[in-house]
């Protein structure tokens, strides 16, 4: 739906993937916020927001989600000491994919090839495209709401994406907005060309969640 269509609550909550009205914030108003204020609202509230078209749409993330994307985030970062073809960030590693879009992937990847001068940019929330995302679902995600970050990520240019479900404990590929494959735990997955050789053994991955 065109932003400029979404005159009703209803039509700006389909529009951004029937999401729970209390993660919109009110102010800015819907359809006026900024990059900015991403900034902004980091900083003085310790709140993350992403930016769907000009919205603030808080961040939802529980506490198993962020323990996997931890886990995650380790293993990528121990992968690029070995293999430095880039570097990993976290949840709070906000890109601008659009003007009006800014969104924060659990775990994401940026080759040094599309890094600004093949440097790390200084920008708080700079204009980059992650090569590889890592998305952990959470209770507060829709259906809705993933498939539309899913399109934005491939359509930006994201040539591999992991949305991972530790309820199911699965993990989803995408190769393209349709190329789908699910893993269930007792598999082992792989970075495939984006990041060669580097494996992640599932049933690992998920025995996180079990330990006392």
């Amino acid at each position: 739906m065109n932003i400029a269509l979404a005159t009703t609550w209803e039509d700006r909550l389909h529009d951004l993937g029937n999401i729970p009205v209390s993660r919109i914030r009110s102010e800015p108003a819907p359809g006026s916020a900024t990059v900015d204020d991403v900034t902004r609202l980091r900083n003085t509230e310790r709140r993350l927001y992403e930016l769907v078209d000009g919205t603030l749409v808080e961040k939802s993330m529980g506490w198993p989600e962020s323990l996997l994307a931890g886990v995650l985030l380790q293993w990528l970062n121990n992968y690029l000491d070995a293999h430095r073809i880039g570097v990993a960030t976290g949840a709070d590693g906000m890109t601008r994919l659009f003007a009006d879009t800014v969104r924060g992937p659990d775990v994401a990847f940026v080759a040094w090839d599309r890094m600004p001068a093949g440097k790390i940019p200084t920008d708080p929330i700079p204009d980059l495209v992650p090569n590889f995302v890592i998305e952990v679902l959470s209770s507060g995600n829709t259906y809705a709401e993933m498939s539309r970050k899913r399109r934005e990520y491939f359509h930006a240019g994201v040539e591999l994406l992991w949305m991972v479900d530790h309820r199911t404990r699965t993990v989803t590929v995408f190769r393209s907005a349709q190329d789908a494959t699910v893993y269930t735990e007792d598999k082992t997955i792989d970075g495939g060309s984006v990041l060669p050789d580097w494996q992640v053994n599932l049933a690992e991955l998920f025995s996180r969640l079990d330990r006392q």
